[in-house]
This record gives structure tokens, C-alpha cells and sequence, in this order.
């Protein structure tokens, strides 16, 4: 049986993302594309579940949706909405909103990503995690890890 190799081909021309050599750092460039991601941690107690926390900057021109957050070995996040009196960082259909020109910070009282029986976890405690944009579309970064 086959295994199959996953794609590596830039998700828009002309796409510019950070080399991803800083843990928790993440950004994507194009026409039409400018997000930034900082200070991604993966929060994980005994069992690998917790949160991730990070701050999401988007400067596109356009409203964007955080939809969907992957971890390694078919992981999924639990998306869970924050309260804005503007809809910034609001659970809608499309995935937590982030206007454009605004940051929304992941963590507290704002929205979050809830993780469950997390895999994946590196030697250098980082976890991969893949960020799926309406706009923007993938975005990897390496939140770093720690533990309670």
C-alpha cells in the first residue's frame, strides 16, 4: 500500500510565510493575505488536553475566519468564541472572526482553542499546528509547549 505524501505546494502565488524557525511565530503573506500569528503555547496538563493561547493580527483588508486548528495524528481544537461588542473574535458559521486592522488574542475572557488528547509533542516542546483561514487558508506554526 501507497502512503501519501502530503502537500507541500504554497496554498496562494506568490505566498511569502515566516521560515517558522521561531517557535509561536507564524505569518502569511500575498496579494490579498497579511496575518500574523505570535505567541502561540500549547497549554497541556497530564492527559494532553488544555488550550492554546496566541494572538492573531490581521491585516488583509478584509474580514477573516479562523475555521479549523489541526494537530499531528488527525487532532482537532474546539473553537469556543469570545465576547466583543464589534463581533471581533465572535464564534459565527464560518469560524471565529477577526476584522481586519484588528488583533485578537486567544486566551481568558477572548476567544479560544480547546485541545483534547493532544499527539505530537517534539523533542524541543514545540507542537505543530496548522491554522485553517477563510482568506488566508493554511498557516503552520509551532506553538511551544508547556505543562502543568
Amino acid at each position: 500500500m501507497r502512503t501519501r505524501q502530503p502537500d507541500r505546494r504554497p496554498l496562494h502565488p506568490g505566498f511569502r510565510g515566516s521560515d517558522q524557525h521561531t517557535p509561536g511565530e507564524a505569518t502569511a503573506q500575498a496579494r490579498g493575505v497579511d496575518l500574523t500569528v505570535t505567541h502561540a503555547v500549547a497549554h497541556l496538563d497530564r492527559s494532553d488536553d488544555g488550550t492554546l493561547t496566541m494572538t492573531v493580527r490581521n491585516d488583509d483588508g478584509v474580514p477573516e475566519h479562523l475555521g479549523m486548528v489541526a494537530t499531528p495524528d488527525r487532532g482537532r481544537g474546539t473553537l469556543v468564541g469570545g465576547k466583543s461588542a464589534q463581533g471581533n473574535g465572535m464564534l459565527d458559521t464560518a469560524g471565529i472572526l477577526l476584522l481586519d486592522g484588528s488583533s485578537v488574542t486567544f486566551d481568558g475572557d477572548g476567544p479560544r482553542v480547546l485541545l483534547h488528547h493532544v499527539h505530537g509533542v517534539t523533542a524541543q516542546h514545540t507542537l505543530p499546528v496548522v491554522l485553517q483561514f477563510g482568506v488566508a487558508g493554511l498557516v503552520r506554526v509551532r506553538a511551544q509547549v508547556t505543562t502543568a
